[in-house]
């Protein structure tokens, strides 16, 4: 059976913590019509000396609870700021989502952009 990309949607834009150590969601995506791509990358550019921030990616395996699929800290300046989450692949009843939490220093805003493709039949 071949399987096509039935939609695509983009999730841009930018994203600002309300304040130190509070989670903040950067991309939070629920239950798909059918099985689904998921893939996306976060900027940290903005991070300065004496800033520091953490990435959590947490999946939903049983389309309820969340639990921590990976995590990364890092201190400002990065030297290569563009944080990549690689695409993974989920059923259609698990959810995604992805966090930022700034740790240190000024506040931030931290650019993102994701691309969710949800799976078709033909």
């Amino acid at each position: 059976m071949p399987v096509i990309i039935a939609s695509k949607t983009r999730y841009v834009g930018s994203v600002t913590p309300s304040a130190l150590n509070a989670e903040t969601v950067v991309v939070d995506i629920g239950a798909q019509s059918d099985d689904y791509i998921v893939e996306g990358y976060v900027d940290l550019g903005a991070l300065a000396s004496g800033d520091a921030a953490t990435l959590r990616e947490y999946v939903a395996v049983d389309g309820t609870n969340y639990r921590l699929f990976a995590q990364a800290s890092y201190s400002g300046p990065v030297a290569e700021p563009v944080i990549r989450f690689h695409a993974k692949t989920l059923t259609y009843n698990m959810k995604y989502r992805v966090t930022v939490t700034q740790t240190s220093g000024t506040l931030r805003s931290f650019p993102y952009g994701f691309v969710l493709e949800v799976m078709g039949t033909v």
